[in-house]
């Protein structure tokens, strides 16, 4: 077969397929067209998911007609003055979105420069089909119709309207954070789902575009190394997600969805967040043109670093940073569900008085330390002369008290606050100045425990406590190797065996802070925890995943009862102890239950 030039018409569909996937791929060609023009106002509006109808006008610079025709044509672009593509500047480049969009829908494209006339050229499926004057303000308007209407084979791969809708509201939410300088307004079959005002700071518009509780449970980040800046606001490791829909990633303004980018933030939350739940954030990173490109990918959402090494490294060390400068912040308070769940007894409502305040009593008066009797009619009875029967001083009491302590000392000083009492041989119940903390002893002590296992790896070493008698484990052969190569490592993290025979191994001491253990599930799990991680994982992270294993085995169960002074203690460890606001899964691992909302309950306020 002989190698033929292709049509423009099929170049443009071909161009389609990488550029024009979804009406979001499309939304977004636009919207960032709308920007790069130097807009302050975006307005989008959004037909079933926009494969019927897709609309974005902006009050940019505008075109003039003859702008609009080589806009119209393939490879033709404002954005780059002279051939040194590495030095863009602006989200598009490329010159291939509106042709793009127009081979495959029907393309309305109206435009008018200030102190111009409008004028208008309509595209459909690759075909000019009319142009003309079009009355409208200074700015531009793209009207984009049927949506491979005419291409069925792509048509049937979209998704339903309500799935192609959220995309591209997600599209446009992505680029609305990356510039809060432009507004926003996005209609949806004629309702409007977002609308944002221009002038706002960075970190506003990212509370105006996420939940409203993440600015009570995130952490700013404001770093600077040489030319490079990384800033954005962080999820405390509590307040997590199940999916990773909500990592807003940015570079010099530009929306991506980078590798290098996301395994640096897993990188950051490693120890700080099980493995199927994910942080919420929004990261700016700013770089000199020159050490990133953006030309590696046809919808520009993937960068390639020049020194992928050090950005990697800044945002693993950034994030680490302020994560580890908040400490035992955790989520600030119980969910307003978990709230509406305490229950609050009925009290009837009061009796008309008369008979009580004017005339004689028609019920006889209870007395506290008289004989008296209740009335006969318990139903009618009311709340002045109902009796609560005591427990005797014989029965079993459900609950625990110990001698009261000193008033808390000021929050400032100790912010989790006093140690009051255990519930549930569980939960540590402390009065702080400002609320009620309630802590997860097991989940507390887990982290504390891990962290001075990190700290041993860091080399510090791990007090270990030797064995009586050295206890021999018998494993497979595989799992004795692994355990004999990493020896040295275990051993500063307090466990010290050596090989015993082919398929045994003995254990000579155990870290001391983890008590008595069963040392043939300690030593079972580590090897497991070295053979079943990902192999492309080094010895060092390994063993920071075996540490968190060690920790679950030594740490304070639930179900242990903790007199006073144990749990001021623990109290006094999380308050200075990086992450112990939240366990080594992610689950938090104390909550407060502030003042106004005890209040509340009770019906103060």
């Amino acid at each position: 077969m002989s190698i033929r030039r292709l049509p423009e018409t099929l170049v443009n569909r071909i161009a389609a397929g990488e550029v024009v996937e979804r009406p979001a791929a499309a939304l977004k060609e636009l919207v960032e067209n709308a920007i790069d023009a130097r807009a302050t106002r975006i307005s989008v509006r959004i037909v079933e998911g926009g494969i019927s109808r897709l609309e974005v006008e902006d009050d940019g610079c505008g075109m003039t007609p003859s702008d609009m025709a080589l806009a119209l044509e393939r490879h033709a672009t404002s954005k780059l003055p002279d051939d040194a593509i590495e030095d863009v500047t602006t989200l598009g480049f490329r010159g291939e979105a509106l042709p793009s969009i127009a081979s495959v829908a029907r393309l309305t494209l109206e435009s008018r420069v200030a102190g111009g006339d409008g004028w208008k050229r309509v595209v459909d499926n690759g075909a000019l089909a009319a142009e003309g004057p079009a009355a409208l303000a200074k700015g531009t308007r793209v009207l984009v119709e049927d949506l491979f209407a005419r291409v069925p084979a792509r048509r049937k791969f979209l998704r339903s309207g309500r799935s192609e809708y959220a995309a591209c509201l997600d599209v446009v939410r992505r680029l609305a954070m990356a510039r809060p300088d432009i507004a926003f307004v996005v209609e949806h079959d004629g309702r409007r789902v977002l609308d944002v005002q221009g002038g706002q700071d960075r970190l506003a518009r990212v509370a105006a575009l996420t939940q409203r509780e993440l600015a009570a449970n995130s952490i700013g980040v404001d770093l600077d190394r040489g030319e490079v800046h990384l800033g954005g606001v962080i999820s405390l490791p509590t307040y997590n997600r199940g999916i990773a829909d909500h990592q807003y990633l940015f570079v010099n303004g530009r929306p991506v969805k980078d590798r290098l980018l996301v395994g640096a933030l897993r990188g950051a939350y490693a120890d700080l967040l099980a493995r199927d739940r994910h942080p919420v954030v929004a990261l700016f990173l700013d770089v000199p043109t020159s050490e990133v490109d953006v030309n590696v990918h046809p919808a520009k959402t993937e960068v390639r670093f020049r020194d992928p090494q050090l950005v990697r490294g800044m945002i693993v060390g950034g994030l680490r940073r302020a994560l580890d400068e908040h400490g035992f912040r955790s989520v600030q308070r119980p969910a307003e569900a978990a709230l509406a769940a305490w229950q609050q007894e009925p009290v009837p409502p009061p009796e008309p008085a008369t008979g009580f305040l004017f005339g004689r009593r028609t019920e006889p008066a209870v007395h506290l330390f008289g004989t008296d009797t209740p009335p006969a009619n318990e139903a009618v009875a009311r709340v002045y002369d109902r009796l609560v029967p005591f427990a005797s001083a014989s029965a079993p009491l459900a609950g625990r008290a110990e001698v009261a302590e000193m008033a808390p000392p000021e929050a400032d000083e100790h912010p989790l606050g006093i140690a009051r009492g255990q519930i549930a041989k569980t939960y540590i119940v402390a009065e702080a100045e400002d609320g009620l903390v309630i802590v997860d002893q097991h989940a507390a002590h887990e982290r504390l425990v891990l962290e001075q296992l990190r700290r041993g790896m860091s080399g510090q070493a791990v007090p270990s406590q030797g064995l009586l008698l050295p206890e021999v484990v018998e494993l497979d052969e595989p799992a004795c190797d692994r355990l004999e190569a990493a020896a040295p490592q275990l051993a500063a993290l307090g466990v010290e065996l050596e090989r015993f025979g082919p398929a045994a191994v003995m254990v000579r001491a155990t870290p001391a802070m983890l008590g008595a253990i069963d040392c043939h599930k300690l030593v079972t799990d580590i090897a497991d925890d070295l053979a079943g991680y990902d192999a492309a994982l080094g010895l060092s992270e390994k063993l920071e995943l075996v540490a968190a294993t060690m920790a679950c085995h030594g740490s304070v169960r639930a179900g242990r009862t903790l007199n006073v002074a144990e749990m001021n203690a623990l109290l006094r460890q999380m308050e200075v102890t990086p992450h112990s606001g939240q366990c080594n899964h992610g689950r938090p691992t104390w909550v407060k239950l502030q003042m106004a909302d005890v209040e509340r309950l009770f019906g103060r306020k």
